[in-house]
């Protein structure tokens, strides 16, 4: 569903990708782990088009997508949850999740009706985003904030989700529910690839990861085998 093939990406003169390689797969979920700094971040922006990748190809259901513009590949079928939630404070919470279903619907006739089935689906998983749908999203607390990010990802109704760092900044009880809700996305047979801190976590969620160091992947595997590899315990799972 995503490939990704020798990408190389950075900023300026400063390179931090030389060479990634990773593969997801249809209904799967991927994890992406990695200590501050590796290019974890990087990645997915090169992925979804924020980043313009200067070598290398990303497939998206077979299509490569490298090169164009943010907003072409999402209409194409890619959502991305970027780090840090980048929700629109001043908007209610519902106007933020019909944001990210514009990508793929009439923009003037019939839009929010079209959308209705999809805000129900999110309604459904996030309750508490139905309760808050009339709140302006920058008074949410940080947990609702991230659920709010990912719903708005799933309003795009995307092939491929991309979720960065979803637990960064929240309390621990906060973690606990997020890691909830990316197992009933999984359940739900959405395919996710998801870049974390938490390694343990991420690892406990996922059917497959990668692990990556100074730009480049340093060992994938299934999570069981990466567990038990001592490069992998010593330097992310302590």
């Amino acid at each position: 569903m995503l490939v990704v093939e020798n990408l190389h990406a950075g900023y300026g003169t400063s390179k931090v990708l030389t060479g990634v390689s990773l593969t997801v797969a249809q209904g799967k979920t991927v994890a992406l782990i990695g200590a501050n700094g590796a290019g974890k971040t990087t990645s997915m922006r090169a992925f979804s088009g924020m980043l313009k990748p200067e070598k290398g190809r990303v497939l998206l259901d077979g299509k490569p997508v490298q090169g164009m513009d943010a907003s072409r590949i999402a209409r194409m079928g890619l959502a991305h949850a970027p780090e840090g939630r980048k929700v629109f404070g001043p908007l209610s919470t519902e106007d933020n999740l019909l944001l990210g279903a514009y990508s793929r619907l009439p923009l003037f006739f019939g839009f929010r009706a079209k959308a209705g089935g999809d805000l129900d689906r999110v309604y459904d998983l996030f309750p508490l985003l139905k309760e808050r749908r009339l709140q302006a999203a920058g008074t949410l607390s940080g947990g609702e904030q991230q659920m709010l990010a990912i719903g708005r990802a799933l309003m795009a109704n995307p092939k491929v989700m991309l979720l960065d760092e979803p637990s960064m900044g929240l309390a621990p009880v906060i973690i606990q529910e997020v890691f909830h809700t990316i197992r009933r996305l999984k359940t739900a047979g959405i395919t996710l690839l998801l870049v974390e801190q938490f390694a343990k976590s991420a690892l406990e969620v996922a059917d497959y990861a990668y692990v990556m160091d100074r730009g480049r992947i340093a060992a994938e595997g299934a999570p069981s085998d990466l567990q038990k590899d001592e490069r992998v315990l010593a330097a992310y799972l302590g």
